[in-house]
């Protein structure tokens, strides 16, 4: 696996010598994963402390559910929800946290507020300005495909040429954010596991993510608690699996060690402290290859 170094505003973060751990905290009440849990300011500052505990290396704010068909909210109540995590959790942690976001306006206020790493699943289609801001910043700036909205994404997601298409909506992506300013060495690409895909779909990206390495920068994925995995795991005694549920979450580390196998230099995750067992493991099976 190739190596690459983040470095920004006096941060450095190697990647590919071990996988990093992105952990999520979503303020939000309308959340997939975790139905909301984490809405309060006061157990989202907790839960972000807690995974720093663990052992995450960065840790993802996001105040507006991206979950299929959701309806995207507006930029104050956006802001109203993660302002005063990120600062709250900027002074009480010290590694870098991101801010998951489509909107500069959130971005920018978010970078003020403590945040050091923009997440942007839209990859600057919903708001181009939003690279200006990471280049202003100089800060690492995560670039996602996503098929559509959220809104309308998993209906009926078609494709000519599946990882093909995502490689070409990345590079275009990045040559975007290049052409505003945003220097290369800053840009990480996530292929949306997800995002206007199906069940069938998310397998083959996780199976043949190696063919991303042609992009070559760094690779996020992100597979946790996602419907493919409760799909694979639901039978006639286990409809409706609980995304929270310890089958999910055993199926979840499942698809890390596979992203890790295959190629991923960041994995974006609930459960931080399984998720470390996991990479520590893939990682010293991929460093054996090498010896």
């Amino acid at each position: 696996m190739k190596t690459y170094t983040l470095a920004w505003n006096g941060r450095r973060l190697e990647l590919g010598t071990q996988t990093r751990i992105m952990g999520i905290v979503n303020v939000t009440p309308d959340s997939f994963s975790d139905g909301g849990r984490f809405y309060d300011p006061d157990a989202a500052v907790a839960r972000g402390e807690r995974m720093a505990e663990a052992g995450a290396d960065m840790i993802d704010i996001g105040g507006e559910s991206t979950r299929p068909y959701s309806d995207p909210v507006s930029e104050e109540e956006e802001a109203r929800r993660v302002l005063p995590v990120i600062e709250r959790l900027a002074a009480r942690i010290s590694l870098p946290i991101s801010i998951d976001t489509t909107k500069s306006g959130i971005a920018e206020r978010a970078l003020e507020a403590g945040a050091e790493i923009i997440n942007d699943v839209s990859a600057l289609r919903v708001d181009p300005l939003l690279a200006q801001v990471a280049a202003r910043a100089g800060v690492p700036l995560i670039l996602m495909h996503m098929k559509g909205t959220p809104k309308e994404m998993q209906k009926n997601p078609r494709y000519d040429d599946l990882i093909g298409e995502i490689k070409s909506f990345l590079a275009e992506a990045v040559r975007r954010a290049e052409a505003a300013g945003v220097s290369r060495s800053n840009i990480i690409v996530d292929p949306g596991i997800g995002f206007g895909k199906t069940f069938a779909h998310n397998l083959q990206v996780l199976n043949r993510l190696e063919a991303f390495a042609e992009l070559d920068l760094p690779l996020l994925v992100g597979s946790s608690r996602k419907a493919f995995i409760r799909n694979l795991l639901k039978s006639k005694d286990r409809t409706d699996l609980d995304p929270e549920s310890p089958l999910v979450a055993k199926g979840t580390q499942a698809t890390v060690a596979a992203a890790v196998l295959k190629g991923a230099h960041i994995v974006r995750v609930h459960d931080v402290e399984d998720t470390r067992i996991t990479v520590r493991i893939i990682d010293a099976v991929r460093r054996a290859g090498n010896a």
